[in-house]
């Protein structure tokens, strides 16, 4: 028998039993999107977060800390730096204690003094307005902030305020200085990031809380660190964060994935079922292919057939069910988060591979489902087959 035969006698299940198949199909759908949408939502979120704490330059810097019995770093440091081989770019950082006034209200924050380059290299982009610039009167303040003056991004951009500096450090004596609003970040914490020159005219700024040193290509990074730290100084990199979050959220997958498998199994099963059933239906049909010349392969393959294109219909119709459903769930997660002031994010993401991936799986399983009702059934003796009623 030949394949088309083979195919064309497959696909009989749709007239002859078209309830049941349609059925079964939906049953592995509904198992294929499940484990596709809890995947997609660890994939999004990984990758939510991932975008919000990275920037192209961010992958490529360390932050040095004063190490031992220092407690700042100093321009000499900051010179010496300057010269370890693969150093690209250091962007100093002073930071201290402070208040923000505006509106006839006052909130406690951290003032952070840094250049221009200081945002693309801590991987902080901003969500409204304009970065630090070469002008010493514009700032950038973290999103927590709008919630404490009760404004909006929009509302907020160009607003004068206040900021005065808390003594200690570098700091002589309390100061009072205006800024305006440029820009605004994501940020959970309380914090007002200026130009580091406009502190010239209150007070020298000779000693930095910490650096961020860009290297000049990812194959030297590490050279850099290992420099910095045989300096004394105290490194951090937000590759190690990255490395945290990619195991951590390689765990949530296999747990989400584990939960979505459980339903898969309990579709396979039904599918297991469909084929039983069939099977005992059509013995006396196997029983007359076979009398009129039919092969034991022949019978073996037709069912094997059958249960394949099941399973990759199901495969078919859970990918389009999982990605439906995840568009579904993150339009109604956006409306609630525009509603209560928040960002629209996109909590899902669904990588080709992946895609590729489950409806193999699903092709494969509905084939594996179908080979022992296929080999039961190719083994039928065809005169008890005839006799079986």
């Amino acid at each position: 028998m030949g394949f088309w035969n083979l195919l064309k006698f497959s696909t009989r299940m749709f007239k002859a039993r078209t309830s049941r198949t349609l059925l079964t199909i939906l049953g592995m759908g509904v198992g294929i999107a499940a484990i596709l949408f809890l995947v997609a939502l660890g994939f999004g979120v990984q990758r939510t977060l991932l975008e919000t704490i990275t920037t192209a330059d961010s992958l490529l810097t360390v932050d040095a800390y004063p190490g031992g019995s220092a407690s700042a770093i100093s321009q000499t440091d900051v010179a010496a730096i300057n010269k370890i081989s693969g150093v690209d770019v250091i962007s100093p950082v002073f930071a201290t204690a402070g208040q923000m006034k505006f509106g006839g209200l006052v909130a406690e924050v951290k003032i952070m003094a840094v250049d221009e380059k200081f945002l693309d290299l801590e991987g902080l982009p901003v969500q409204a307005g304009k970065k630090i610039s070469g002008d010493a009167g514009g700032a950038v303040i973290s999103g927590a902030l709008l919630k404490v003056f009760e404004k909006t991004s929009a509302e907020m951009l160009g607003e004068n305020f206040k900021v005065s500096l808390t003594a200690g450090g570098n700091v002589a004596a309390p100061s009072e200085l205006d800024y305006k609003v440029s820009g605004v970040v994501d940020k959970k914490d309380m914090i007002v990031y200026v130009n580091k020159k406009s502190l010239d005219s209150f007070f020298p700024v000779s000693e930095y809380s910490k650096l961020k040193v860009k290297s000049s290509s990812s194959r030297q990074m590490a050279g850099v660190r290992n420099s910095l730290t045989n300096s004394g100084f105290i490194v951090s990199a937000l590759t190690d964060v990255i490395d945290q979050v990619e195991k951590t959220f390689r765990i949530i997958r296999i747990i989400l994935g584990f939960f979505g498998t459980i339903a898969l199994i309990v579709s396979a099963i039904g599918m297991f079922n469909t084929m039983v059933v069939t099977l005992l239906e059509r013995t006396q049909e196997i029983g007359i292919m076979k009398s009129i010349g039919a092969s034991d392969y022949d019978i073996l393959w037709m069912f094997v057939f059958e249960s394949t294109i099941m399973g990759f219909l199901g495969g078919i119709i859970g990918l389009a069910l999982g990605y439906a459903g995840g568009v579904i769930f993150n339009t109604i997660f956006n409306l609630l988060a525009r509603s209560m002031g928040g960002y629209a994010v996109s909590l899902f993401y669904f990588p080709i591979w992946f895609l590729v991936f489950i409806l193999a799986v699903a092709t494969l399983l509905g084939f594996f489902t179908g080979l022992i009702p296929a080999r039961k059934a190719s083994n039928t003796d065809p005169l008890e087959a005839l006799r079986y009623k």
